[in-house]
């Protein structure tokens, strides 16, 4: 049974996962599964269906409550609430100022999560690497896909919540870039900043429509093949670092709804190729201290 000190450590791991979302090509996932909470997370997902009313009906408020792990949803989602809010403003600066600092950061923290989801399956074989091979070329070729624009309409807010939320719990694919890819993520993102609370609520509830479906094929991956989706799941992470990569050159940009100009397409660079300021030292320096923070954050969830 968990403690008080348990569940505010469950609401960091929200906060770090919340943190992770925000960013198109990092996904709330990996954290969840480095930290040791994503099948937890992924069954008490599942457990919101018809069994629960029945719960709620028979045994009342405290057996419904039980059933869906109830206390870990508060906790974990009041921890992802508060790291989207606070941090929606300061990403975006981020982004517009500091852009390769930040990927260096984050970089380093899917490097490490390569390493950490990998070495959970105690012993590699064909079919696993297969996998891993497989995993590897979905992220890569959907890094690949050049975002579009699209109209501000509530049916593809909606649609676009489903479909990112999707990516949000997949470890490697960032539901920020599915977002971004769809069109959809400034508009998100300033309408989460501004309160927007129609957009935000229409975006919510493609959210649950896809959390509640997706999950439980997650589920029943686990469960049948585990060792393999591990795998499948690793080749996402590994597949992801070509969005990651911190030095982009700028192909062509686009106006986003605030009428400020701001990169559309991009490729990667070398470091000496890059066009503006970046000091590669201090890059690397990022780098390793986003790798450095997902281990420490490993070592402190296995002790927990």
């Amino acid at each position: 049974m968990r403690t008080l000190k348990d569940y505010l450590i469950l609401s960091l791991k929200g906060i770090a996962m919340g943190a992770a979302d925000v960013v198109p090509g990092v996904s709330g996932g990996t954290i969840a599964f480095i930290t040791g909470i994503y099948e937890e997370l992924l069954n008490t997902i599942n457990a919101v269906n018809l069994d629960a009313l029945k719960k709620l009906k028979t045994e009342g408020l405290k057996g419904f409550w039980q059933h869906i792990n109830g206390n870990f949803i508060i906790a974990l989602f009041l921890g992802i609430g508060i790291s989207i809010a606070s941090l929606a403003k300061l990403i975006t600066y981020l982004m517009a100022n500091q852009a390769v600092l930040l990927w260096s950061f984050f970089f380093g923290l899917i490097i490490a999560s390569i390493y950490l989801v990998g070495k959970k399956i105690a012993k590699w074989n064909f079919s696993k690497i297969v996998g891993l091979l497989i995993g590897t070329s979905v992220a890569f070729y959907i890094t690949l896909l050049p975002p579009m624009e699209n109209p501000d309409a509530l049916w593809y807010v909606f649609l676009s919540g489903a479909i990112a939320i999707c990516a949000m719990i997949l470890p490697g694919i960032s539901g920020s870039f599915i977002l971004l890819l769809l069109g959809s993520y400034q508009l998100i993102l300033t309408s989460i900043k501004d309160l927007k609370l129609t957009i935000i609520a229409v975006f919510g509830a493609g959210c649950i429509v896809g959390f509640l479906s997706f999950s439980r094929l997650l589920s029943w991956m686990f469960k049948k093949y585990h060792d393999l989706t591990i795998a499948i799941l690793t080749g996402f992470l590994v597949g992801s670092l070509n969005k990651i990569w911190p030095w982009k050159l700028t192909i062509s940009n686009r106006t986003n709804s605030h009428g400020e100009v701001v990169p559309f397409i991009q490729e990667n660079v070398l470091p000496a190729d890059f066009i503006g300021e970046a000091n590669i030292i201090l890059s690397i320096v990022i780098a390793i201290v986003g790798l450095g923070l997902i281990l420490i954050l490993e070592r402190f969830s296995a002790k927990d």
